[in-house]
């Protein structure tokens, strides 16, 4: 392919015709939309639309051919990056950089070139591929354009130091040529004296800004400054006049004589006369007001989301570092952190047009009666928003903002015909400023949020930090469950169960233990729980049958006239594993304890209403000969028709019943009358029927009067190791000790 950059420069510079005569461009032609052809641009397809789009928007010594040719190789480096399988930026850098060696220096050649891009690469490769090409595209044409007109600038000055020349011929030459040069030049040039008297200005700036070269004499560089100049500008500029520094380069905006902005490129430098002393300042000037206003757009393109227009997940962590990296001691920050309650439904039923439709409403609702100065209303992702408050007045003013939210997220939506009303969550978390960090502050809302979801949703929650180190806690226990197991840190102890007509020991229940390395010994309440929500209560629950069972089976060898329950609970997932009845099969088998010794206490819930496999296994367990308890009944279901047609033998009071008959003077009537009651239901229905949670000689006394057939509480026992329960055997009367 020849040199175009070469043919292009010789014949800008010298003004020189083709070969019939004749300057040769490339005919105009308005962009025309990209049509993308199954199953995606090729480089020639993709080069020909290109071709189209910027024909004529750029002096360019190209015939249409050449110029397909030269954007065919382009448009193949960019379509590799799209679907390579390592992605590389920096492909859309240099295809920016090789636009403006072609010379396609004006801003509609860029802009053209990202319309069509845009349409020929968005089905191409990742979805964030296009984009980043694009970005890098537009940063390498820039950086070219720069880096050009730079080279320009030397060239200028090289020849405006000629003028110090000693000889007068030397000298004339060089004024001539820097004449001919400044008249000449595309770019905008402007020479002032050091105390900022505009001396001489060239055509060019004079077009850019609209005045007459006599006009911009009467004018000093004070005269132009702007509003948005860039901190530190004026600074750098009397620097420069001081001759503290050579030159200096930015982008700046001024005011034309009409009165509308033109963004620019400048580039100051400083002249010396010949004993180095400041002269003069030369400023060269680019109009670059379109590809300022592209790059605005883009900006705006990646920090807003493309639906609701709302500052995204990038901006908003933009603003929040910000806002935390210039905190003083006195400044707090806050964050509401929403959640539509719902959304998901939304779109499984109406459809993802109508989930983003109603996404919409919700952030104009939000943006109309939230934002304002100091609060900053985001979308985050999905169906979450967040609200940021820069300078917060306390959790007070955070709760208001929260309820505010909630309010404008519960006005009705007209969604296909139908008024919808959503609601949400509120995560509400307020600090001071100086003490967290953009992460910390996000999790706690977060987590802040996942509370107002679980207590119920449509509401907001203030951040606890008592009830998260619980919860962290928590967290740390279950993680920890596992591995747990493994380390053996899991043991039993045995709680008596006494029979009531003569406090003779008939039995106990295997309560299971964790010897926590850092927590000390814990009891069940904190974690089998979280072992149900972690599946692990399965495995535990078989280890806490077999250690339960092997023991029992000791006693048994060790005291064979003493007719000896061990009470095992069984939770709801193990009852509900095919594999269950087997396992209580082998381990009877494995221990040698007698079938009629052993009793699995099952929660209410997890009995009443049982249907399918897990009553058969229920009917299958007491087949093995194994006695079944109902736990804490009273609490749960109580469906007591469908009791008597399951495999139970035994009731244990719920202990909140039990409580009420423990003052000594005056036991609580109607829970008297709930345990006398449940006790005769039982006994009809031939159940034996255990109080738990009994504390006192008076409890006692009203239970055997009442007709209660067994009990155990810290009055006769606390929980305990196998030796405490050997004590009891070989007395065979449990004495009311709190002690043990």
């Amino acid at each position: 392919m020849p040199d175009v950059t070469s043919q292009v420069r010789a014949r800008q510079e010298s003004g020189s015709a083709g070969p019939d005569g004749e300057v040769a461009t490339v005919p105009a032609a308005q962009p025309e939309p990209a049509v993308r052809a199954a199953p995606g641009p090729t480089p020639e397809r993709l080069a020909r639309a290109w071709a189209r789009a910027i024909a004529g928007t750029s002096f360019v010594s190209m015939t249409p051919a050449e110029l397909r040719s030269y954007l065919t190789g382009l448009a193949a480096r960019l379509l590799s990056a799209a679907t390579a399988d390592t992605f590389e930026a920096s492909v859309g850098f240099e295809v920016g950089v090789a636009l403006v060696k072609a010379h396609f220096t004006q801003p509609a050649s860029l802009d053209h070139t990202l319309r069509v891009l845009t349409e020929q690469l968005s089905d191409v490769g990742e979805c964030t591929r296009a984009p980043a090409l694009q970005s890098a595209l537009a940063a390498g044409y820039a950086h070219a354009l720069r880096e050009r007109t730079l080279a320009e600038q030397e060239e200028i000055r090289a020849a405006a130091m000629l003028a110090r020349s000693e000889a007068e011929a030397a000298r004339w030459a060089s004024e001539a040529r820097f004449q001919a040069v400044f008249a000449g030049a595309v770019i905008g040039i402007a020479i002032a004296d050091i105390e900022g008297k505009i001396v001489d200005v060239n055509q060019t700036t004079c077009d850019m800004l609209g005045y007459t070269v006599d006009e911009f004499r009467q004018l000093t560089v004070d005269e132009f400054i702007h509003p948005e100049d860039a901190p530190g500008i004026w600074d750098a500029y009397r620097a420069l006049t001081r001759g503290e520094r050579e030159h200096f380069r930015l982008e700046k905006p001024y005011y034309r004589k009409d009165g509308q902005i033109v963004w620019t490129d400048l580039a100051v430098s400083l002249i010396r006369d010949q004993d180095g002393q400041p002269r003069y300042v030369v400023t060269m000037v680019e109009d670059i007001t379109e590809r300022h206003h592209l790059q605005t757009r883009l900006r705006h393109q990646a920090l807003h989301d493309p639906l609701t227009q709302l500052p995204n997940r990038t901006l908003f962590f933009e603003r929040l570092g910000q806002i935390l990296d210039d905190a003083d001691d006195d400044a707090r920050v806050g964050v509401c952190y929403l959640d539509v309650d719902g959304f998901k439904m939304i779109n499984d039923t109406l459809g993802h047009d109508m989930g983003d439709y109603l996404l919409l409403a919700v952030a104009r609702q939000l943006h109309s009666s939230i934002s304002g100065p100091g609060q900053l209303v985001a979308r985050t992702g999905g169906d979450e928003f967040v609200v940021l408050v820069e300078r917060s007045a306390g959790p007070d003013q955070l709760v208001e903002i929260a309820e505010a939210a909630l309010a404008a997220v519960r006005a009705p939506v007209q969604l296909g015909g139908h008024e919808i009303t959503v609601s949400a969550s509120v995560g509400v978390v307020e600090r001071a400023a100086h003490t967290t960090s953009a992460t910390e502050l996000m999790k706690a809302a977060d987590t802040t949020l996942h509370w107002a979801k679980r207590d119920g949703k449509n509401r907001w929650a203030l951040f606890d930090a008592d009830r998260h180190a619980r919860e962290v806690t928590k967290f740390e226990l279950s993680a920890g469950l596992p591995a747990a197991l493994e380390r053996g840190e899991f043991l039993v102890e045995y709680q008596p169960l006494v029979r009531l007509e003569d406090e003779t020991v008939m039995g106990v229940e295997a309560l299971v233990r964790w010897r926590h390395p850092k927590l000390g010994l814990l009891g069940p309440d904190r974690f089998i729980e979280l072992s149900e929500e972690t599946g692990l209560i399965v495995p535990l629950g078989q280890w806490v049958l077999g250690e339960a069972c092997r023991q029992a089976a000791a006693w048994r060898q060790q005291y064979p006239d003493i007719d000896l329950v061990t009470s095992v609970n069984l939770a709801v997932r193990q009852v509900q594993d095919p594999s269950i009845v087997a396992e209580v099969s082998a381990i009877l088998e494995q221990t040698g304890l007698d079938p009629g010794s052993l009793q699995l206490e099952l929660t209410e819930s997890a009995v009443m209403g049982t249907s399918g496999r897990p009553l058969e296994t229920l009917h299958a367990l007491a087949r093995l000969g194994v006695k079944i308890a109902i736990d804490d009944f009273g609490t749960g279901y109580s469906n007591l028709a469908y009791l008597r047609s399951l495999p139970v033998h035994s009731l244990k009071l719920a202990g909140s019943f039990v409580a009420g008959l423990r003052p000594p003077d005056c036991p609580d009537p109607v829970d008297k009358e709930i345990v006398a009651t449940l006790i005769k239901l039982a006994h009809t229905l031939h159940l034996t029927v255990t109080a738990e949670g009994v504390e006192t000689r008076e409890q006692a006394a009203r239970l055997r009067t009442l007709g209660c057939d067994t009990a155990q509480g810290w009055h006769y026992a606390m929980p305990g190791p196998p030796e405490h329960v050997l004590a009891l055997l070989e007395s065979s009367v449990c004495q009311p000790s709190p002690a043990i």
